[in-house]
């Protein structure tokens, strides 16, 4: 159970985030060059000017690597947790913590068993992107 102290520091936490964003966008303003022009007004994007059709087509390949970034930027995410709960529960000493987890079932077998599913799933689909030419750039 969360005690009283516990939310304030949260709430404290998150005034003072925000008070930063806001100081830094008002000594933005505040603060930076205020030059206007044609050339500082014009739309400049990934280095290159804008020219040609917005509409224009992509390889469907710039979008097989965004998912494939995005797969493995979850993975990150899943991995994590997991990364710093199975060292814990390997250890000769278990906290208090760690017994309900063990009772339940959550043995270092198990989460290397699940993690090693979750990585053979991650595989497949590597491999099937690779049979499927995504990396080849011609």
């Amino acid at each position: 159970m969360l005690a009283q102290s516990d939310f304030t520091t949260v709430g404290w936490l998150l005034i003072v985030a925000t008070g930063i964003a806001l100081a830094i966008l008002v000594l933005t303003h505040l603060i930076g060059p205020k030059r206007r022009g044609p050339v500082k007004d014009a739309t400049y994007e990934s280095g290159m000017e804008p020219i040609g059709d917005t509409r224009r087509r992509f390889n469907v390949r710039f979008y097989l690597i965004a998912v494939l970034f995005l797969i493995f930027d979850v993975e990150i995410v899943f991995l994590y947790p997991w990364a710093i709960l199975f060292p814990r529960l390997r250890g000769p000493e278990h906290q208090e913590w760690a017994q309900p987890l063990l009772d339940a079932g959550y043995t270092p077998a198990y989460l290397l068993g699940a993690i090693g599913v979750f990585f053979a799933l991650l595989l497949v689909g590597f491999i099937y992107e690779w049979r499927r030419g995504v990396f080849r750039w011609n």
